[in-house]
């Protein structure tokens, strides 16, 4: 059992306000295996005074101090990875392999990137006789989802620390164990006091105090479309930066041209990795007409190949979702996907053969859906494939492009200059090309819906900077 009824403020492991406890439910067993606090906003301002006194010295630090610090996180975070891959799959559900390679894996990779940005960032230049100033925006609040946690948390602390700016971190109640091994790994590689603040809590709780905050400068929030809108809300009245990661509904476009098998395979493997809670997930997928049977048939049987079950047990590709209300969610939607005259390929609703107990779902895939229904407008953040035909080219962009969100796409041709050609109208974020993994020093976020501002490498800094323009600072 985890035992994390402390929050990480001022440099110690303290004993909150709030004493409100909350058991952490691992979603393979449905049984509990840890407690941590649901702290208030007297948590919040005792964070936030922490943070404001810490950013005084630390907004002065040199870019080799901050160099030095980053190199001591990447060293104790390398030394951690088992453990904090077993929180995650604990908590979430993640199998082994993946909580350890991709889920424990992004986070020191976020940090080494933050680290290589670092040492060549311009926080400066001249511009005739004006100085173009780059400082660090302040205290930053952070206020992280379950389905990715710390590449989450990395992907937002390893810029801010880079930048000069202190942190109040708000991890999803649902998933916070990652965040303590988290707050651990900070210190033990020697994060000054107040520099990096651990604040447990809900959204009602602790999320809207932060977004609410008079001496929080800006709030970064990864989370579903509903709760960003709270965020931003909340963080209207103190006029404070508000940048959002949220949810996404992406089509995957498979073009005439290209190796059908290749592309199907690889789209469905993608959509079903992390028990399909992405949000980038290419969720629909677009496939002509006239091959639109054979690649049903394709997707299916690379579905059949999911092993689904204990998390921990070896060869296991998928565990459960994360939570029970997603999995009523999830099932719910299935049931609505049937209803409104969708074709369950494989999967359906209901647990798998086998599993009786847990947050498991059977991988899934619709046919003959088209793009106005609900499985095909919502985002279902699950294993869901839904597979829409389609008859031009310029009809497959038009249904690409028909959704609220712009966070991902993704394009399979045999040409490339026909997917580089498609992928340039398509009204989203990031677009992948033939299967082209994600880029970590690439910006990461979305058009509309699906949010505001980029996070990752080099645009991720931007973020967490203020511009400053000193005029007559060339002259003599």
């Amino acid at each position: 059992m985890y035992d994390f009824r402390k929050f990480f403020i001022d440099g110690a492991w303290v004993a909150p306000a709030g004493r409100r406890e909350h058991q952490v439910i691992n979603p393979a067993t449905e049984e509990p295996i840890g407690t941590v606090l649901l702290g208030t906003a007297d948590d919040v301002d005792a964070a936030v005074r922490a943070a404001r006194r810490a950013f005084e010295s630390f907004s002065q630090t040199t870019r080799e101090e901050r160099i030095a610090l980053l190199e001591r996180i990447v060293k104790v975070f390398q030394s951690k990875m088992q453990r904090m891959a077993t929180a995650i799959s604990d908590e979430m559900g993640a199998p082994m392999k993946l909580a350890l390679n991709a889920q424990a894996g992004s986070g020191v990779g976020h940090f080494a990137t933050a680290l290589a940005v670092l040492k060549d960032f311009e926080f400066e230049e001249q511009l005739g006789n004006t100085r173009i100033r780059r400082e660090p925006i302040g205290v930053c609040g952070l206020i992280t989802p379950w389905n990715w946690p710390i590449n989450q948390i990395a992907c937002k602390v390893a810029p801010a620390l880079a930048t000069g700016c202190t942190v109040v971190l708000k991890p999803s109640e649902v998933a916070p164990l990652s965040a303590h091994v988290f707050a651990e790994i900070m210190e033990e590689a020697g994060v000054p006091k107040g520099v990096f603040n651990l604040v447990d809590g809900d959204g009602p709780g602790v999320g809207e105090a932060i977004s609410r905050h008079p001496d929080i400068d800006m709030v970064s929030f990864t989370g579903s479309t509903r709760a960003g809108v709270l965020v931003a809300k909340a963080a209207a009245d103190t006029v404070k930066r508000v940048s959002q990661e949220l949810g996404g509904k992406s089509a995957n476009i498979i073009l005439d041209d290209a190796d059908l098998n290749a592309a199907v395979k690889t789209g469905v493997i993608s959509m079903m990795s992390n028990t399909g809670q992405s949000c980038n997930a290419p969720s629909r997928m677009l496939v002509p007409a006239k091959l639109y049977d054979e690649a049903v048939q394709i997707a299916k049987a690379v579905a059949e190949k999911s092993r689904v079950g204990d998390p921990k047990a070896e060869g296991i590709t998928m565990g459960p979702v994360s939570n029970r209300t997603q999995f009523e969610k999830i099932q719910g939607l299935l049931k609505k996907g049937i209803e409104e005259g969708a074709t369950v390929v494989i999967g359906g609703p209901g647990r798998p053969d086998g599993l009786d107990k847990g947050y498991f779902i059977k991988p899934t895939v619709f046919a003959n859906v088209n793009n106005g229904m609900t499985i095909a407008r919502e985002e279902i953040f699950g294993p869901v494939l839904c597979m829409i035909p389609y008859q031009t080219e310029e009809e497959a962009i038009r249904i690409a492009n028909d959704t609220v969100y712009g966070l991902s796409g993704y394009v399979y041709s045999g040409n490339i200059e026909n997917a580089r050609r498609v992928g340039n109208r398509l009204r989203t974020g990031m677009v992948h090309l033939n299967g082209a993994a994600t880029d970590v020093n690439a910006p990461f976020g979305g058009y509309r819906q699906s949010g505001n501002g980029r996070e990752w490498g080099r645009e991720g800094f931007k973020e967490f900077l203020e511009t400053k323009a000193v005029m007559g600072y060339g002259n003599a």
